[in-house]
């Protein structure tokens, strides 16, 4: 059974996700939150496997948030699942930055917002396709360098390389 802690600011936001995660089986909610100090406080004392966050909250944002929980709560720290209307770059590469395990949009379907419940909870990582469409396009654009090819075998055997040393 994972344990599922929701931080948003919008009370019909959060009660809609509740109700999605408490329908959904192999997962509990542990608590709500309504905003990112009392998020970081409930993943203290309810340990939850996965937060799923808002950015933007009163008193201390999504980011912040993500943060202070990977930060000081104890091993097995949770995931961070970030659930947002905003569609933004910036917000991408900070949630990232910050140690977040995927990066969701609103308007996601409640079937696919389970599935990424369940794949940020198994250790990978997960994006909406139009976030990782832009990720992978910005990485291309870029000119990243290409990883370290594997040197390639000299033809001479390794005797004929070690008489040459000599």
């Amino acid at each position: 059974m994972n344990r599922v802690l929701i931080a948003d600011d919008q009370v019909l936001i959060r009660a809609g996700l509740a109700a999605i995660v408490r329908a959904a089986p192999g997962l509990e909610v542990c608590g709500e939150a309504a905003d990112g100090e009392e998020a970081v406080a409930l993943a203290a004392t309810t340990r939850p496997d996965i937060v799923v966050m808002d950015i933007r909250m009163p008193h201390l944002d999504g980011i912040e948030a993500t943060q202070r929980i990977l930060a000081t709560c104890p091993e097995p720290v949770p995931r961070i699942l970030i659930l947002t209307t905003f569609d933004l770059d910036e917000y991408v590469y900070l949630a990232l930055r910050a140690g977040a395990s995927g990066f969701m949009l609103k308007d996601t379907p409640p079937d696919r917002l389970l599935t990424a419940i369940d794949t940020v909870c198994r250790g990978e990582m997960l994006f909406s396709p139009s976030i990782t469409c832009r990720l992978v396009q910005h990485y291309t654009a870029t000119g990243a360098p290409a990883p370290n090819r594997p040197p390639r075998r000299s033809r001479q055997s390794r005797r004929f390389q070690q008489s040459r040393l000599r």
